[in-house]
C-alpha cells in the first residue's frame, strides 16, 4: 500500500441551463452558502451568490501521494459533478487547484 496524502481541493465552475426549480432552490438556500460555510470537507462545502453565475466547492481528498495531484483534482471534480447532477443543477467549466497538505510548508514566525 503507498503513502496516503491529504490534499485540499477547490473546484470551480458556471451554474448553467438551470431549471427554474433549481434557480429557486439555490436562490431560496444562498445564505447558508456565501463566504461564512466556506470550509473543506470530504462532502465538500458549495458556495455561491445572488447572480447564480459561478460556484465554488472546497474538498478534502484523501489519495495516493503517487497519483500527484492531478488525481486529487479529478476525484474532487468527479465528486463536485455527482453532487450536482444529484442536485439537478446543471454547471459547466469545472477547473480544480489542488494543494497537497503533506508537502504544505509552513513558515512560523520566530
Amino acid at each position: 500500500m503507498s503513502e496516503q496524502h491529504t490534499y485540499r481541493v477547490i473546484v470551480r465552475g458556471t451554474f448553467d441551463g438551470l431549471s427554474e426549480a433549481s434557480r429557486g432552490r439555490l436562490l431560496a438556500e444562498v445564505d447558508a452558502h456565501g463566504i461564512s460555510a466556506m470550509e473543506f470537507t470530504e462532502d465538500g462545502s458549495l458556495t455561491y451568490d445572488r447572480t447564480l453565475k459561478h460556484f465554488s466547492y472546497r474538498l478534502v481528498v484523501v489519495s495516493d501521494a503517487a497519483d500527484g495531484e492531478e488525481m486529487a483534482g479529478a476525484i474532487a471534480e468527479d465528486r463536485v459533478e455527482t453532487a450536482l447532477r444529484g442536485l439537478g443543477h446543471g454547471f459547466k467549466g469545472l477547473r480544480s487547484t489542488v494543494t497537497d497538505m503533506d508537502t504544505m510548508k509552513i513558515n512560523y514566525k520566530r
